[in-house]
C-alpha cells in the first residue's frame, strides 16, 4: 500500500514537473497550464502538496536568473495566488497557500543563498499578485513580515531586493510605521543601487519620507533619482510641497547629467504641475516658485517648456499692454497710467522674448546656410519669430524707458521687475540716433544713481544691498552693464562712458571732500561684534573699504580685523581676511604694522615667522601677534568646526592663499617682507596645492595654477624661493618621516606618490626659463642684484639654478638623522631621483667641486638601493667630466661663499662629521676652510643683529660686501695682512682655529694634540695632493 501511494506521488510529481516545464518557453501558455494544474491539485488534494514541492525543488537549486526561471517563478506565483470563486476550491486554495507560504518562510532562512534568494522572489511575487480578499490569516502574516524583515538585513543584495518588495504591501498600514522607519535608516546606509530604488518605490508619502525622497535625487545611481521623481510626481502634489522642496527638486532635475532623469522631471513639471496644478499656464507655475528669491530655478522652467513648446504666445498678450495710457483724473485731465507689471510676469516675458530672438536667429543662419525649398522655409519660420518679438516688445524706446521709470519709482517691491526689463533693453534696436540718445541719457541717469537707503527707528540710515555695486546688488549693475554695452556699441564708446562716471563719483574721495566714512568707521566696530553673523561680514567689509580710503591704517580698524580673523567662525573670518589682505597689499604691511605700533626693527623677527599658533588676544583685541605672523598661522589653522556655507563658497585658506600669491608675485613691491618668509608662504601655497580632499580649494588650486606656471620665471630671487621651499614642501609631504602620520599600506603609497608629483612639480619650476627681462640683465655681463663680487671677480648666483638645489638635497640626504625605516629609505630615494635630473652648468665651477664630494657620501648613504647608486656614480662622471680643474680644491674665498648660505650649519656638521670618520691627512685642508667659514658665518650674523636697519636702500649688494669686507679685516688683520703665502697660511690656520673653538662650543670637537701640531707646522699652499683629491673626489 505504502509503496503504491509512493508511485502515485512520484507519478503526480512528474506531471507537476512536465507543466513547470512547459512554462518555461512562453507566459502565453501559462493560462492554460493554471488550468491543467488546478485540475490536478483538485484531483489529488492531499498528494498535491509534497508533489508539487518534489517538482519545484530544482528551481531552489538553480542560481542563475535566465528568463526561463523566471518565467517559471511567475506561474508559480500566480498559481498559489489565483483562485476560481467556488466554495470547495478556495479551501484548497487557502490550503495550499498557507502551507506554501510556511514552506517559502523556512526557505528564507536557509543556509543555501539561492534557496533564500527563490524563497524572497517567490514571496515577493505572490504578495504583489494576491487579492484583498483573501483570507490569510494575521499570525502567517506575521511570520511573513518579521521574515522579510530579517531578509532586508541580508548580505546577498538580491535577497535584500525582494525582501523589500515583499514588504512594500504593508508600510502604507499605520500600525507598521516602525517599518517605514527602519527603511529610512537603512537608505542611506545601503550600497546597490537596486535595493535602494526598491525602498524607495514602497515609501509613503509623509512628511518624513519626502526630505528623504529629495536627498535620492542626488543619488549616484541614475535609476535611483529615476525612480525619487517618479515617487514625487505619483504621490505628492505640487500643493504639499514648500516653495523650497519645489525649486530644490526642479534646479537637480532639469540639471541632472542623465537625459532620462532630466526626462522624468520635466514630465514631472509638466504633466503633474503644470497640466494638472495650474491648467497649463507658465505664469501660475512661476508663482508656486517665488521666482524673486530663485530666479535661476524660474529660468529654467522657462526654457525647457519653451524648448519643449508648451508655452503659447496669445494674440492679446504683449509687453505693450502694460504701456502708459491715458486716465481722466477729478479734474477732467488726461493723466498717462502704467499698469506695473508682477515678477512672474516680468520674468515669463523676458524667457519668452530671449526664445524668440534666438530661434529668429538661428532659423535665419540655417536659411543663409541652405538653398532652395529648405531655405524658403527657414527663413519664413525666421521672419514669423521676429514679427512676433516685434509685437510683444514696446513699440519704441521712449515707451521701454517711461515703463521702466515707473518701476523704478515704485520702489523695492518692484525692482526685480525693473531688473527683467533692464535685460528686455537688449533685444530693442537702437541703431536709430534718436532711439540711441533717449536710451544713452537713461542709462547716465541709472549709472549716477544713488545707493537706495532706509531709515531704521533710531534716525540711521542704512544702506540697501552690498553697498558696493551699482544700485547695490551685483545681478542689477550687471543688467545696466548690459544695456549700456547694447546702446554704445562703437569702439570705446563704453569704456569713456563708464570712465567718465566714475571719475565723477570718485572725485570726492580723491579730493578727500567725502568724510562720511571717518564717522561711520566707529559704528562698525561695534557692529562687529553684532550676535549676528550677517552684521558681522557687512561690518567687516565696510571696515575693510575704510581702511583702503583712509591715507593710514586706523589702529582700531586693524585692531577689529584682526580679532575677527583670529577669533569669528569662517563665516565672518573670510571677509576679515580679504580686507587684512587688501589693507596689506594698499598700504604695505610695514605701514599696518606701525598703526599696531609694533617694533619692526626687532632682530627677532625672522624667528617669529614660524608661528604655528594664533593667540588671539584679549577681548579688545590688544594682540601682541603681528599681522603676517597672523596670516601666515591661518594658513594652518583648523575651521572645520566653523564650517558654514556661504554665496561664494570660499574658505579662510582660500582667501589667504590667493592672497599670499599676489604678495609672492609682486615681491619687489614689498621689500619690507622678510626674504625667508617667502620661500616659507611658498612652501605653505604648494603644501596646499597638493593637499586632497578639500572641496573648498577647488577654486584656490585654480588660482594657484597660473600663479606656479609664472611665479618661478619672473625673477632669479623667485627660483632661489622655489629651491628653499623644496626640502621643506617634501618633508611635510612625506609619511613617516618628521613625526608625519602614516596609515595603511595603501594610503601610505598614495602619499608617497603626491610627493612624488610635488618633487617633479618643483623640478620642473626650477627649469622653467627666465622671462627674457630678467634673461637679457644677465646676459648683459651685468652684475645680477644680490650677486657677491670677491677680489673684483663677479660669481654667479649659483642657488638661484638647479646647482643650488641639487647641493640642499645632497645636504639633506646625507645629514638625515634616521635612514634604516622603510620611510627613510623611500625618502632618500625619491630625493636621489631628483637630484640625478638636475643639470650642472659649466661654469659654476665652484657648485661642481662642492657637488662632487657630496655625491661621494650620498653613494655610501644610499648603499642598499644599486640602481640609485648607478645613477648617483653617473652624475659624478658627468661632474668630474664638467670640472675644469678636478685635481684643485676649493679656494677659502669660494668656500665662504658656497658654505655660507642658508645650509651652512647644516654643511659644517657634515664635514666635521667626515674629517672624524675619515682621520685622513686631506681633511685637514677642509678644517682650514671650515673654520676660516665659521669665522665669516658668525661675524656676517653679528652684524646682522647689530645694525639691521643701517643699510642705506640704495647701496650696492658688492659695495655692502666690500665695506664687512673691509670691517672683517680690522678685526682679524693676522688673516688679511699682505704676507708671503706660506705665511699667510700658516698664521690664518692658527688664528682662524683659536677663534673657532672659542666659538663653536656648543659642537665641542674633541680633536688630538698631536693632529693640531701637524697642522700648526703645516707650510704646504693648503692645496691638496692629486691622490688625496681623487679619493675624496671618488
Amino acid at each position: 500500500m505504502a509503496e503504491l501511494e509512493e508511485q502515485e506521488e512520484k507519478l503526480l510529481s512528474q506531471r507537476i514537473a512536465r507543466v513547470l516545464d512547459e512554462t518555461r518557453s512562453s507566459n502565453a501558455v501559462h493560462n492554460r497550464k493554471l488550468k491543467d494544474l488546478s485540475a490536478l491539485r483538485s484531483a489529488s488534494p492531499l498528494r498535491f502538496f509534497s508533489a508539487f514541492v518534489t517538482a519545484l525543488k530544482p528551481l531552489f537549486e538553480f542560481q542563475r536568473r535566465s528568463s526561463s526561471a523566471e518565467r517559471v517563478v511567475r506561474f508559480v506565483a500566480v498559481f498559489a495566488a489565483c483562485r476560481n470563486g467556488k466554495s470547495g476550491v478556495d479551501e484548497e486554495f487557502e490550503a495550499f497557500l498557507e502551507e506554501f507560504l510556511l514552506l517559502l518562510i523556512a526557505g528564507s532562512s536557509a543556509a543555501n543563498k539561492t534557496a533564500r534568494f527563490r524563497s524572497c522572489q517567490i514571496i515577493s511575487e505572490i504578495i504583489l499578485r494576491l487579492p484583498d480578499d483573501a483570507e490569510v490569516s494575521d499570525e502567517l502574516w506575521d511570520e511573513v513580515i518579521e521574515s522579510m524583515k530579517a531578509r532586508v538585513e541580508d548580505k546577498v543584495p538580491a535577497i535584500r531586493s525582494f525582501a523589500v518588495r515583499s514588504l512594500a504591501r504593508f508600510a502604507n498600514d499605520a500600525e507598521n510605521s516602525d517599518m517605514v522607519d527602519s527603511f529610512l535608516q537603512a537608505l542611506p546606509l545601503e550600497q546597490n543601487a537596486e535595493v535602494r530604488k526598491a525602498i524607495i518605490l514602497l515609501l509613503p508619502p509623509s512628511n518624513s519620507t519626502l526630505s528623504t525622497i529629495i536627498d535620492c535625487t542626488l543619488d549616484v545611481n541614475e535609476s535611483v533619482r529615476r525612480a525619487a521623481y517618479c515617487v514625487l510626481a505619483n504621490r505628492f502634489p505640487l500643493q504639499s510641497l514648500t516653495i523650497k522642496q519645489r525649486t530644490v527638486i526642479l534646479q537637480r532635475g532639469l540639471a541632472d547629467r542623465s537625459a532620462s532623469v532630466q526626462k522624468e522631471c520635466f514630465k514631472l513639471m509638466k504633466d503633474e504641475w503644470l497640466v494638472k496644478s495650474c491648467n497649463g499656464d507658465p505664469v501660475v507655475l512661476l508663482k508656486f516658485l517665488d521666482v524673486e528669491t530663485y530666479e535661476t530655478v524660474g529660468t529654467a522652467v522657462m526654457e525647457s517648456l519653451l524648448r519643449a513648446g508648451m508655452v503659447n504666445v496669445q494674440e492679446d498678450q504683449s509687453i505693450q499692454q502694460f504701456l502708459p495710457s491715458a486716465t481722466t483724473n477729478s479734474e477732467g485731465e488726461d493723466i498717462p497710467c502704467v499698469k506695473l507689471m508682477e515678477a512672474e510676469v516680468a520674468l515669463y516675458w523676458r524667457t519668452v522674448c530671449r526664445h524668440l530672438e534666438a530661434e529668429a536667429r538661428i532659423r535665419g543662419s540655417d536659411a543663409a546656410a541652405t538653398t532652395g525649398t529648405e531655405a524658403a522655409v527657414y527663413a519664413a519660420e525666421a521672419s514669423n519669430k521676429n514679427d512676433l518679438l516685434e509685437r510683444v516688445l514696446p513699440s519704441t524706446v521712449s515707451d521701454y524707458v517711461e515703463l521702466l521709470k515707473a518701476h523704478l519709482a515704485a520702489g523695492l517691491d518692484c525692482r526685480f521687475t525693473a531688473r527683467q526689463l533692464l535685460l528686455l533693453g537688449a533685444m530693442l534696436d537702437f541703431s536709430d540716433t534718436t532711439n540711441r540718445k533717449t536710451a544713452s541719457v537713461f542709462v547716465l541717469e541709472l549709472l549716477r544713481r544713488p545707493l537706495e537707503v532706509e531709515v531704521d527707528q533710531e534716525g540711521n540710515k542704512v544702506i540697501i544691498g552690498d553697498g558696493t555695486s551699482l544700485g547695490g546688488d551685483r545681478d542689477w549693475a550687471s543688467a545696466v552693464s548690459k544695456l549700456a554695452k547694447k546702446i554704445h556699441v562703437s569702439s570705446g564708446e563704453f569704456e569713456q562712458v563708464v570712465v567718465g562716471v566714475v571719475e565723477e563719483l570718485a572725485r570726492p574721495c580723491r579730493e578727500r571732500t567725502c568724510r562720511f566714512h571717518a564717522v561711520d568707521a566707529l559704528p562698525c566696530c561695534n557692529w562687529a561684534k553684532h550676535a549676528h553673523l550677517d552684521v558681522q561680514r557687512v561690518a567687516m567689509r565696510c571696515l575693510g573699504l575704510f581702511g583702503l580710503l583712509d591715507r593710514k591704517p586706523n589702529e582700531e580698524l586693524v585692531k577689529q580685523l584682526k580679532l575677527s580673523f583670529a577669533n569669528a567662525p569662517s563665516l565672518v573670518g573670510v571677509v576679515a581676511c580679504k580686507a587684512l589682505i587688501d589693507l596689506v597689499m594698499w598700504h604695505g604691511p610695514q605701514e599696518v604694522e606701525r598703526a599696531m605700533v609694533h617694533d619692526l626693527s626687532s632682530p627677532t623677527r625672522e624667528d617669529k615667522m614660524n608661528l604655528t599658533t594664533i593667540s588671539s588676544g584679549d577681548s579688545n583685541g590688544n594682540s601682541s601677534t603681528e599681522l603676517m605672523d597672523l596670516l601666515c598661522a591661518g594658513l594652518d589653522r583648523n575651521y572645520s568646526e566653523y564650517t558654514l556655507e556661504t554665496d561664494d563658497h570660499e574658505s579662510v585658506q582660500s582667501v589667504l592663499g590667493e592672497g599670499f600669491a599676489k604678495i609672492l608675485l609682486l615681491s619687489q613691491s614689498y621689500p619690507n617682507i622678510s626674504a625667508s618668509l617667502h620661500s616659507s608662504l611658498l612652501a605653505k601655497l604648494l603644501t596646499l596645492y597638493f593637499s586632497n580632499g578639500i572641496d573648498e580649494l577647488c577654486r584656490l588650486k585654480q588660482s594657484l595654477s597660473v600663479f606656479f606656471e609664472h611665479y618661478p620665471a619672473l625673477s632669479a630671487d623667485h627660483k632661489k624661493c622655489v629651491s628653499k621651499a623644496f626640502i621643506p614642501v617634501l618633508r611635510s609631504m612625506w609619511p613617516g618621516i618628521y613625526g608625519n602620520a602614516g596609515g595603511a599600506p595603501v594610503l601610505v603609497s598614495n602619499l608617497r606618490k603626491r610627493a612624488v608629483q610635488a618633487s617633479r612639480f618643483l623640478l620642473q619650476m626650477m627649469q622653467a626659463p627666465l622671462y627674457s627681462k630678467d634673461t637679457k640683465t644677465h646676459d648683459s655681463g651685468k652684475t645680477p642684484e644680490g650677486s657677491p663680487e670677491i677680489c673684483g671677480q663677479t660669481l654667479p648666483e649659483f642657488d638661484c639654478g638647479e646647482e643650488g638645489l641639487a647641493i640642499l638635497i645632497a645636504v639633506e640626504v646625507v645629514s638625515f638623522p634616521e635612514k634604516k625605516t622603510a620611510a627613510a629609505k623611500a625618502y632618500l630615494s625619491a630625493l636621489s631621483k631628483i637630484v640625478v635630473l638636475l643639470c650642472f652648468r659649466a661654469s659654476e665651477q665652484e657648485a661642481i667641486k662642492c657637488m662632487r664630494g657630496l655625491l661621494n657620501r650620498m653613494v655610501e648613504t644610499m648603499s642598499t638601493d644599486k640602481e640609485v647608486v648607478k645613477e648617483l656614480r653617473r652624475m659624478a662622471d658627468r661632474l668630474k667630466s664638467l670640472d675644469e680643474f678636478p685635481d684643485q680644491e676649493l679656494s677659502q674665498d669660494k668656500a665662504n661663499l658656497i658654505f655660507g648660505k642658508p645650509c651652512m650649519p647644516i654643511i659644517i656638521k657634515i664635514v666635521v662629521d667626515y674629517i672624524i670618520s675619515t682621520r685622513q691627512k686631506g681633511g685637514y685642508n677642509w678644517i682650514r676652510i671650515l673654520i676660516l667659514v665659521v669665522l665669516q658665518w658668525q661675524f656676517q650674523k653679528h652684524l646682522h643683529h647689530d645694525q639691521p636697519d643701517q643699510q642705506d636702500p640704495g647701496e650696492d649688494q658688492s659695495e655692502r660686501m666690500s665695506h664687512q669686507t673691509m670691517k672683517m679685516r680690522s678685526i682679524h688683520p693676522a688673516s688679511f695682512a699682505p704676507a708671503p703665502p706660506s705665511a699667510v697660511i700658516t698664521r690664518s690656520q692658527r688664528a682662524s682655529k683659536t677663534a673657532a673653538l672659542n666659538k663653536m662650543t656648543a659642537n665641542r670637537m674633541a680633536i688630538d694634540e698631536e693632529d693640531e701640531d701637524g697642522d700648526s707646522n703645516d707650510n704646504k699652499s693648503g692645496m691638496m695632493s692629486q691622490d688625496e683629491s681623487d679619493d675624496f673626489a671618488e
